[in-house]
């Protein structure tokens, strides 16, 4: 079974900027994730992103515009010899419509876990938000609320950082 560490992305791999962020040109990295994250996967861990996108309900932005942020987000992953193993996301908003998938639900956790096969007693959500929580713990997920675009190094002794 695979340790993962489910990530919230705006606020948490990406600077919140009290807006949406849908253009690639606003997408910055918080400071010292990938620190954090090279620490994170010599112990043992793989990464997940778990993020509401609820502007595509709202009509701000659409799907592609989410797709090429992903793939930028991916490049900076790679270039900094990281990898992101899925990116699920959420394009409902709770305005427009009903959806199971929107945290603080937790349908797209529930599908990450069974496609690919998570020790979820090992494995953690780290979200910058209340719904982030929620969502980990409906499941029985360790979850870590940080505060927005804070250094995760800050809360690396609350993981697990044994092989």
């Amino acid at each position: 079974m695979r340790k993962v560490i489910f990530l919230d992305r705006d606020g948490v791999i990406n600077i919140e900027r009290g807006d949406y962020t849908y253009k690639v040109e606003d997408f910055k990295i918080v400071p010292g994730l990938f620190d954090a994250l090279h620490i994170l996967k010599s112990s043992g861990y793989e990464f997940i992103v778990i993020t509401n996108q609820g502007g595509i309900s709202k009509g701000l932005y659409n799907h592609q515009d989410v797709f090429d942020v992903h793939h930028y987000m991916n490049n900076l992953f790679h270039d900094a010899e990281l990898s992101i193993l899925d990116i699920y996301y959420c394009p409902h908003h709770a305005i427009n419509e009903k959806c199971i998938c929107r945290k603080p639900d937790s349908l797209m956790l529930e599908k990450a876990i069974a496609k690919y096969n998570v020790d979820v007693g090992n494995s953690y959500f780290i979200g910058d938000s209340r719904r982030d929580e929620l969502a980990g713990q409906k499941i029985g997920m360790k979850t870590i609320k940080v505060v927005k675009n804070e250094n995760l190094n800050q809360y690396l002794d609350l993981i697990n950082l044994t092989i």
